[in-house]
């Protein structure tokens, strides 16, 4: 099965912190972030055209909304985004007590909600979020535990509880990033600073394979394309030295990965 996987850069323009990537399913469009370069990007897959909005902070994620535009997460505003005009108007703002957090990774729940992680003290470094295809279970990375965890999910109030280890990094693995889940309800996870991107099963909490790239600081990942069968990774060039960008000189593209077998499901929504 893995002889027919292949890894191809397709956003060719380096990104500083590559991230958040949403397939947009009306657009046929793949969106992601540059959180560092502070700017909200989509490409084209069959154009290969890139348009980008700058968000004048940093950007942890940008997700798109039921009744048009996009939410994203800038500096510690939640904020709508409107395309057409380049316009941002703020929603909500959070952590005020905290000058120093920022929003990092979010996503949209089955039902609609928007959950979103800042980066402070309570969790080390939020990253990545996804849901079991019953709605059950949650499941949640921070960073520098090194563990990909579950949560019981109530998809009715949104609460969460039962907090539990599914898998632990191991050697040479990096840190766990973003991640996405596939229709049989596995997680692919980007292991930042670990060139890779790992495919593992919730329940028996086994690796099932690793798919390598040629960049150390895989960020995360999403499935799209017509069918949901080709996977998107996104990573980052910032905190390279020059030597290591020589060896990388792809660091920052985004790339898609071909021949998995699998099928990924569509984004949801935000809702509000």
């Amino acid at each position: 099965m893995m002889s027919s996987v292949k890894v191809e850069s397709v956003v060719k323009s380096s990104a500083l912190i590559g991230e958040g990537p949403v397939w947009e399913e009306s657009e046929q469009m793949l969106m992601f972030v540059d959180i560092a370069g502070q700017k909200i990007h989509r490409w084209s897959p069959t154009t290969n055209q890139i348009q980008s909005v700058e968000t004048g902070d940093t950007v942890g994620f940008a997700v798109p909304r039921r009744l048009g535009g996009y939410v994203a997460g800038v500096g510690r505003s939640i904020v709508a985004v409107d395309w057409s005009t380049q316009t941002m108007t703020s929603l909500v703002e959070v952590d005020k007590e905290k000058p120093n957090n920022r929003l990092n990774d979010g996503k949209v729940d089955p039902i609609g909600r928007l959950l979103a992680g800042t980066m402070g003290k309570e969790v080390d470094i939020s990253n990545g979020l996804d849901w079991s295809p019953d709605q059950k279970t949650f499941f949640y990375i921070d960073s520098l535990c090194l563990t990909v965890d579950a949560f019981d999910y109530d998809s009715n109030t949104g609460l969460i509880g039962n907090r539990r280890v599914v898998y632990r990094m191991e050697e040479g693995e990096g840190l766990p990033d973003g991640m996405t889940i596939d229709v049989e309800g596995r997680l692919w996870v980007a292991c930042y600073n670990g060139g890779r991107v790992i495919n593992i099963d919730p329940v028996t909490g086994v690796r099932l394979q690793a798919v390598s790239l040629p960049v150390m600081k895989t960020t995360s990942c999403c499935f799209g394309g017509p069918d949901y069968s080709d996977l998107y990774v996104t990573s980052a060039s910032l905190g390279l030295d020059q030597s290591e960008l020589r060896q990388q000189p792809l660091a920052g593209h985004t790339f898609r990965v071909t021949g998995l077998g699998v099928k990924g499901r569509p984004s949801n929504s935000f809702s509000g």
